[in-house]
């Protein structure tokens, strides 16, 4: 129940909801068990059973509210003045009366039940973008993308469908069934202990087949996330798929989580389905047992029950099952939403890696340096990426990293914008400890190009100016010094061509220059390139070094090389090796060190 509650709190306060969705479903449960109330008089003067003195005592005007009084007093007042006939349609207009009311009030709860869960829906689904995206960078490198995308489409829309329906259950159904208990009562208390005599036996037999369905639903959940992982990576892969004719060994791994999610989607829908031929025969008998049983009372001389009665007990006894029944299926189809609602709050739940400081300053310029004193840090306990880094970037300098793959260079980069914190040491922003600075403010002046260039489905312009406001000026003058100006006018619709998903309609090199003019357009002191030229050809290369050297002018700069050629002008290069800086020095000075890290890379690049 914990779990319910979390979920239906995002949809507002509840208050505001409930008042208004308790007093429209009293209303329309009442009309409606008065509506079938209303058969025990039409039986009535069908059957010539009104009484005289029963007509007599009913003529006396009421003192109080209660409706039953109220309407035997003007169905009585219609009896004696118009006869039988009169008094049918009185009784006729009644019903019709009660059934607009009933439906009426039915629709306005059923609309405010619709906007509760619309709002609940956009409200959980906002929650868990806004919570990913505030998430570490590392938590994006353990969790697969298809069991997020899982969690805000599949999930909340389970429990939409369940929660919702259940929460409607719980208050409309359960007033209506409420209504019809009291009315049964008030027809006949025998029959009605009698019949809920059964009630134990249906709510054991529910609480059994509702333990295995939330079972069954968590991991049916699971195995759809687990689904649409595997569709997100082969199309997202698909051009290595085909190259490595790998369809059939992609295919089998889609078939064999279609046919877990499958097996333990029937074994779901099979106990579910079990609720309602079970509860059926239950209220069958039920029925059965009252006939039996009512009708020894009918048939009784003295101190039975007339006919009348016993055949509107049985009309409203009949209605009984379906807000029964409605309710024992909202609760067995819940533990679907139940189970989608605990992955979601999981991930709700998750503690964010990279903190803020309440005390946290912002950062509106860098002035003087950033530094690393005896920086180490781990992905995983024990096994040690970076080991005592230390080193000073001051202003307007350029600090190279260079050394073999999987060396720490990019992770030390990394360190720099705070996407990870180190496990011990100090990194430092112009004296100040990166983790009293805050997030926003710190990679506002920092500038991001890495090897990849990450674009989005969306046009030119908006890939240029993602995330800030600028002038069509201001993007072509970006676009111009990143060399990007050219190529861009030669599109279809210029700066307003769609790219395609993660810009595939254009070259490496024109996505890599889009990357570049995004980073001009910020405009930031810092920079950080990470092997932002690695992947390109030799032309493409040459145009985007063009654009990075104008870039890096006048700001300071953390690069990443892959080709040499490019950092010989650094004030400082970095050798990096299994996490450690086993050189440092200018290009020159490392080149004369003939047994050198450096030297050996730079003759291995001149073959």
């Amino acid at each position: 129940m914990n779990t319910y509650f979390k979920l239906l709190s995002y949809a507002g306060r509840l208050r505001n909801f409930v008042i208004p969705f308790l007093f429209t479903s009293a209303i329309s449960a009442l009309a409606g068990v008065l509506n079938l109330v209303l058969i025990k008089p039409m039986l009535d003067i069908l059957f010539g059973q009104v009484a005289e003195e029963t007509l007599q005592a009913m003529l006396v005007r009421p003192d109080g509210i209660n409706p039953i009084d109220w309407f035997n007093f003007y169905f009585a007042s219609y009896f004696v003045e118009g006869g039988k006939f009169a008094a049918l349609q009185f009784v006729c207009a009644f019903l019709v009366i009660g059934i607009f009311l009933t439906n009426l009030f039915r629709y306005l709860s059923n609309r405010l039940l619709e906007g509760f869960k619309v709002n609940m829906v956009a409200n959980l689904r906002q929650a868990i973008f806004d919570k990913s995206l505030s998430l570490h960078l590392g938590f994006f490198n353990n969790e697969r993308k298809g069991n997020l995308i899982s969690r805000i489409t599949t999930d909340v829309q389970e429990v939409e469908n369940s929660i919702g329906n259940t929460f409607s259950a719980g208050i409309k159904e359960l007033l209506l069934l409420v209504g019809y208990l009291v009315a049964l009562f008030y027809l006949s208390v025998k029959l009605t202990l009698f019949s809920l005599i059964v009630i134990p036996i249906t709510g054991g037999f529910l609480g059994f087949i509702v333990k295995r369905l939330r079972q069954d639903a968590g991991e049916g959940q699971n195995r759809l996330a687990n689904l649409i992982s595997v569709m997100d990576e082969a199309y997202g892969g698909m051009r290595v798929v085909k190259a490595f004719v790998a369809e059939k060994f992609v295919g089998d791994r889609f078939k064999a989580e279609n046919q877990g999610y499958k097996r333990s989607i029937f074994s779901y829908a099979v106990r579910r389905e079990l609720a309602n031929p079970v509860s059926e025969v239950i209220g069958v008998t039920m029925v059965a047992s009252l006939l039996l049983f009512g009708g020894s009372l009918v048939l009784r001389e003295e101190g039975g029950m007339d006919a009348s009665t016993f055949l509107a007990y049985i009309a409203l006894f009949s209605q009984v099952v379906r807000p029964a029944k409605e309710i024992a299926q909202a609760f067995s189809t819940s533990q679907r939403g139940i189970a989608a609602g605990e992955r979601i709050l999981s991930l709700l739940g998750q503690k964010a890696a990279i903190s803020e400081n309440k005390d946290s300053i912002d950062l509106n310029d860098f002035s003087k340096e950033i530094n690393f004193k005896n920086v180490n840090f781990e992905y995983e306990t024990g096994t040690p990426v970076l080991k005592d880094i230390n080193f000073q970037l001051s202003k307007g300098k350029t600090i190279a990293l260079v050394g073999p793959s999987g060396g720490g260079k990019s992770t030390l980069a990394d360190l720099v914008p705070r996407f990870f914190d180190p496990t011990s040491g100090i990194i430092e922003i112009d004296g100040n400890n990166l983790k009293n600075v805050s997030q926003e403010s710190l990679r506002k002046l920092m500038g991001i190009v890495t090897q990849e260039a990450i674009l989005f489905n969306d046009t030119i312009a908006h890939n240029i100016t993602f995330g800030i406001e600028a002038t069509q000026e201001e993007i072509e003058h970006a676009a111009r010094i990143a060399n990007a100006h050219e190529f861009i006018k030669e599109q279809p619709n210029g700066y307003e061509t769609i790219i395609g998903d993660r810009g595939t309609k254009l070259s490496g090199g024109q996505r890599q220059r889009i990357s570049i003019a995004r980073a001009i357009l910020q405009n930031p002191p810092i920079l950080i390139l990470d092997e932002a030229t690695s992947a390109l050809d030799t032309e493409s290369e040459k145009l985007v070094q063009d654009a990075l050297t104008q870039l890096m002018e006048n700001r300071t700069t953390l690069v990443i090389a892959h080709r040499l050629s490019t950092i010989q002008a650094a004030n400082e290069i970095l050798v990096i090796q299994n996490g450690q800086i086993i050189e440092r020095g200018t290009h020159s000075t490392l080149l004369e060190n003939e047994r050198g890290v450096y030297r050996k890379l730079v003759e291995l690049q001149e073959v």
